[in-house]
């Protein structure tokens, strides 16, 4: 009898070691240290329309519990330039989403049927968002406040979300051809799948992290004390 206890505990074990081995994200060696910003902390006029914060996205529920938007530095500061140069034309960035938790690409994965999975990142693989680098995102109108009509809905898995999509209105391809190119003159490419989303040039140089949004506040102050610890005292 002990002997099948026995046999049944090292066997929970064993089960209980693979699942937490694949519920974990991938690992990569020499990655840069995460330094996630908070966007509208360097521009308050960056607007948020974070929809994985609510209901209002293809899952159906809320899978983040705070409407936040992060990206590695050099990427935000990029997107703070885009933002400026629109400023300029009377138009604002809107951000749906930007720095994703790696627990929230694998969600993504398994509630999105297979023949639809070219729109959603493999988390074997894990995502340029899971990295910091990537960011889904639109043009609104600084006065109205609205959001400037584009070919498709955002999350919409049509062929009208391909950013060479020729139907819909003039306005609508002239709004989203405009998206494209500020973004592109800052170091960001264009999904081949989806207008709204960008990935910022340097991607490749971070991790892929699964870091909750409400310990990246914590996470920044651990590597500031570090690098000032770092820094050589005056002679």
């Amino acid at each position: 009898m002990k002997a099948k206890v026995l046999v049944a505990s090292v066997f929970l074990v064993f089960l209980a070691a693979t699942f937490a081995q694949e519920i974990q994200p991938p690992k990569e060696e020499n990655k840069r240290e995460a330094d996630l910003v908070e966007l509208i902390k360097l521009d308050k006029t960056i607007k948020l329309d974070i929809r994985y914060a609510t209901s209002n996205n293809f899952v159906g529920r809320a899978v983040y519990s705070e409407a936040r938007a992060f990206l590695q530095r050099p990427a935000a500061e990029a997107l703070v330039r885009v933002h400026r140069k629109l400023k300029k034309m009377g138009l604002g960035l809107v951000i749906f989403d930007a720095y994703r938790p790696w627990s929230v690409t694998k969600l993504f994965w398994e509630v999105t049927p297979p023949e639809k999975r070219n729109f959603v990142a493999d988390p074997a693989k894990g995502s340029k968002h899971n990295r910091g680098c990537a960011v889904d995102l639109s043009l609104y109108d600084l006065k109205t406040g609205k959001l400037l009509p584009m070919p498709s809905e955002y999350d919409e898995f049509t062929e009208r979300a391909s950013p060479s999509y020729q139907g819909g209105t003039q306005e609508e391809r002239r709004n989203r051809d405009l998206l494209i190119k500020v973004m592109q003159e800052e170091g960001f490419t264009v999904n081949p799948y989806e207008w709204w989303h960008f990935d910022y040039k340097d991607w490749q140089e971070y991790a892929i992290y699964d870091i909750p949004f409400s310990e990246i506040d914590s996470l920044q102050k651990k590597n500031k004390k570090r690098s000032s610890a770092k820094k050589p005292g005056r002679p």
